[in-house]
């Protein structure tokens, strides 16, 4: 199995920053379309972010301007930069594939929550 390890959450203000990570463990990592997902209390999981292998970035409207998604397919890792986080953003953020295919065994997850 792919293993997906995501870190840099953590508890920021409204207004402030973070910048997640996710390392994955495939050798195919720098053939793969990634995304960051996020779920929030009593919400779906949703699609915040993807990026193609040749660091073609998209958002969700609701993040475009704010987050910034980039990787580094030398070091199978993919960040995800976020900017002027709001309450809305609060959610536990995972990473995976992305786009019309099956996504690998979803990781632990890490939790961001914005409030004052």
């Amino acid at each position: 199995q792919v293993q997906l390890v995501e870190s840099g959450g953590g508890l920021v203000q409204p207004g402030g920053s973070l910048r997640l990570s996710c390392v994955a463990s495939t050798s195919i990592f720098s053939f793969l379309t990634m995304g960051w997902y996020r779920q929030a209390p009593g919400k779906q999981r949703e699609l915040v972010a993807s990026i193609t292998p040749g660091s073609i970035p998209n958002y969700a409207d609701s993040v475009k301007g704010r987050f910034t998604i980039s990787r580094d397919n030398a070091k199978n890792t993919m960040y995800l930069q976020m900017n002027s986080l709001t309450p809305e953003d609060t959610a536990v953020y995972y990473c995976n594939r992305a786009g019309p295919v099956n996504r690998y065994q979803w990781g632990q997850g890490t939790q961001v929550t914005v409030s004052s």
